[in-house]
């Protein structure tokens, strides 16, 4: 395997102990990083050790161009770890981390956009939290989380409550935070949240300022499993952002809408049984529709077992073009 750090570069490296470390605040101590982990799969695990805080660690393929990958909040005493899943696609990669000067920080990975970088947060099953130019979007939340902002949009899927609940969008949502949702879920919500709530059915669209929302089609096509997900009622959707194309599959199998899906930077599949896709039909959905990045949600089966995501991953990455993110959901 090629050296993953590129030519030419082994005294740099030595010297700063695999990584290049700078500290953002005058009169901090500097993070440290411990000697970097390259696992048999080339991805990196990066242990810090710092200050209690909000950090970020940037890396570059191309020195001095920086770019966030993790915002992290560490507690002092404690070697907070990351793994950098994009290392194995890379000819080289250095790392450097910065202690950020604020506590209003929204934690997780990093998609660098033409218009401000988009963090994203997982909470669990399907929900997960946006942040971008300020703005908060979440995805089926379900319940509030302590410590986390309100929203200034929120997308629902569909009416199940593993993804849908009125009195957290109510509670969750800024005073005029915006909700995005199907039909179904619209008709059931109070006047108070209608006057605040665009129904979108497959196929439409709607414009917010620097944002493209579509609504997609999700649904099951195994015969024994129609009715958990009718075709027609749930959405997935498209976010477009700062030239990015995020795609969200809701509940869904392996559908010929999904598989013919173009140009999708950041992909989140549902993947448990019975309800929506098996692993064999998100690897399979996966190679025809060739996203740049995976998150696996919604994992856990009926019976309380998990898919096998180490299992996903692999098969996956026998295509080397689509990095598989596993990130803590449950």
């Amino acid at each position: 395997m090629k050296n993953r750090f590129g030519p030419g570069l082994a005294g740099l490296l030595a010297v700063a102990g695999l990584v290049l470390v700078e500290a953002w605040l005058s009169g901090q101590s500097a993070p440290q990083f411990a000697p970097s982990q390259r696992l048999a799969n080339h991805e990196m695990v990066l242990k810090l050790s710092a200050s209690n805080g909000f950090y970020r660690i940037e890396a570059a393929t191309n020195l001095p161009a920086w770019n966030s990958v993790f915002t992290y909040l560490s507690t002092s005493g404690i070697v907070n770890q990351q793994t950098d899943s994009a290392a194995p696609f890379l000819n080289s990669r250095f790392y450097r981390a910065l202690q950020l000067d604020g506590t209003n920080f929204l934690t997780g990975d990093h998609l660098v956009t033409t218009d401000g970088d988009v963090v994203i947060h997982p909470i669990g099953h399907a929900a997960f939290a946006l942040s971008w130019n300020g703005k908060i979007i979440y995805n089926d939340p379900t319940s509030v989380t302590p410590g986390l902002p309100r929203a200034d949009l929120i997308l629902v899927t569909h009416a199940h409550p593993d993804h849908f609940n009125a009195s957290v969008l109510a509670s969750l949502r800024q005073t005029n935070g915006l909700i995005i949702a199907p039909p179904a879920v619209y008709n059931s919500l109070s006047a108070a949240l209608k006057t605040n709530t665009i129904a979108l059915t497959n196929g439409a669209s709607t414009n917010l300022p620097g944002l493209l929302i579509e609504a997609v089609p999700s649904y099951n096509t195994t015969p024994a499993n129609l009715s958990y997900h009718p075709k027609g009622v749930g959405n997935g959707y498209i976010l477009t952002i700062g030239g990015k194309r995020l795609y969200i599959s809701g509940d869904s199998e392996d559908i010929p809408e999904m598989r013919t899906l173009q140009r999708i930077d950041v992909a989140f599949l549902n993947m448990n049984q019975p309800y929506t896709m098996s692993l064999s039909q998100a690897v399979s959905a996966v190679r025809a529709f060739h996203p740049g990045v995976v998150y696996p949600d919604h994992f856990r089966n009926m019976d309380n077992t998990f898919t096998d995501l180490n299992g996903f991953k692999q098969q996956v990455l026998t295509n080397p073009a689509v990095e598989v993110r596993l990130r803590k959901w449950y």
